[in-house]
């Protein structure tokens, strides 16, 4: 029996987020640095981001969670990008055109980056798709949200809103 790609590749990137380091992070710890490049090619790094109230979003195109919680992602961008909240959106797929053909779907109005090798999850010790981490203006993880549900959709919203009212 032969596995399908999907699948390969579900056990490649599961495989990769095992190797990573093995303590997780937890709120309270300096997010780790990443720089990524966008799909025109600009670089989008985590430190150019200082003084913002940052969401990083850990994706899949295979994530069914993922089409849920973009639409979510949308609307925080929409609400509260101009108060100072930045959301990247971390694409793991091993092939851009998977991320392109969900991104046709499920649009995103936010930053999206691509870091195919895996190195930002594994720094990130990310374990599932999607994983997400809010970090605060001074660069510290504030809360970590592995899977997305709608029920907690708001308590990251209120979050969200006072971190952008400390800063």
């Amino acid at each position: 029996m032969r596995l399908s790609t999907r699948l390969l590749c579900g056990l490649a990137l599961a495989a990769a987020l095992a190797a990573a380091p093995a303590g997780a992070f937890e709120a309270g710890e300096r997010a780790p640095a990443f720089a990524l490049a966008t799909a025109t090619g600009e670089t989008v790094s985590l430190e150019a981001l200082r003084g913002k109230v940052v969401y990083v979003d850990f994706w899949a195109s295979w994530c069914g969670p993922c089409k849920r919680s973009f639409p979510w992602m949308n609307e925080l961008q929409k609400k509260y990008g101009a108060a100072g909240l930045a959301i990247v959106a971390i694409n793991v797929d091993k092939k851009r055109p998977d991320a392109e053909r969900f991104l046709a779907q499920v649009p995103a109005m936010f930053t999206v980056v691509y870091d195919a090798p895996g190195a930002t999850p594994a720094a990130y010790a990310v374990k599932g798709m999607p994983t997400s981490f809010l970090i605060d203006a001074k660069g510290t993880i504030v809360m970590i949200e592995q899977g997305f549900r709608d029920e907690g959709a708001a308590d990251v919203e209120q979050r969200i809103r006072a971190l952008l009212a400390a800063r």
